[in-house]
């Protein structure tokens, strides 16, 4: 699959989940026109690595027919096992340089906060993109602190890769992100909880789409 800069509508898959209707709203989200797909490292007890890789292959499948790169919650060794486009890690890395070498062509993406010396240090693992946690209140990322605007301002100063938001974000609330230089927002609930995840990635598209005009 050919690499392209990240950007648009990201969604994180929570495998937690009931698998039958969450590669249901998957296929759904595609529809409506994802750019990358995480699968968050949250697994029900008991899940064997077989059980994980078949499910990785199930969403792998479904997102290739589309041409929307997967990627991997932190586990990166299962990420290149089940051959996919590459991992987020929350925390950068004890040792980036050999995960880069060992990731040789794969996507990687970091967390970030209001620490710009994080990012600055991203730098060290040649990241793809970074993702800011949280830019409003969220039940589902709960343990990030909220990103004051100045400091996502200040992140283009430093770095000059793809930069997503993420954290309460809806199609209604996109409007207060204006001003700011991003080029996508990550999102859980605002899909998978939406009784139509096509329209629901299709209005997020909208909103960033008014956003550049």
């Amino acid at each position: 699959m050919e690499m392209k800069r990240p950007h648009g509508v990201y969604l994180v898959v929570d495998p937690k989940r009931d698998w039958p209707e969450l590669l249901r709203q998957l296929t759904r989200a595609l529809e409506g026109g994802l750019g990358l797909v995480q699968v968050w490292n949250h697994w029900a007890e008991g899940i064997s690595r077989k059980q994980k890789l078949d499910f990785l292959g199930e969403v792998a499948a479904r997102c290739g027919e589309y041409g929307v790169p997967v990627l991997m919650h932190e586990d990166w060794a299962l990420a290149r096992e089940a051959g996919l486009q590459g991992v987020h890690f929350d925390e950068i890395p004890a040792d980036p340089a050999a995960i880069r070498m060992a990731l040789e062509g794969s996507m990687i993406g970091v967390t970030v906060g209001n620490d710009l010396e994080k990012i600055e240090r991203a730098g060290e693992l040649g990241v793809d993109y970074i993702s800011f946690c949280a830019v409003f209140p969220s039940s589902s990322v709960g343990s990030c602190e909220i990103v004051r605007p100045e400091n996502i301002r200040a992140a283009r100063g430093v770095t000059d890769v793809p930069i997503f938001l993420s954290g309460g974000i809806r199609p209604g609330n996109l409007s207060r992100l204006a001003g700011l230089d991003f080029d996508g927002v990550a999102v859980i609930s605002g899909i998978l909880d939406a009784a139509d995840p096509a329209a629901a990635v299709a209005a997020y598209r909208g909103a960033l789409l008014e956003l550049k005009n």
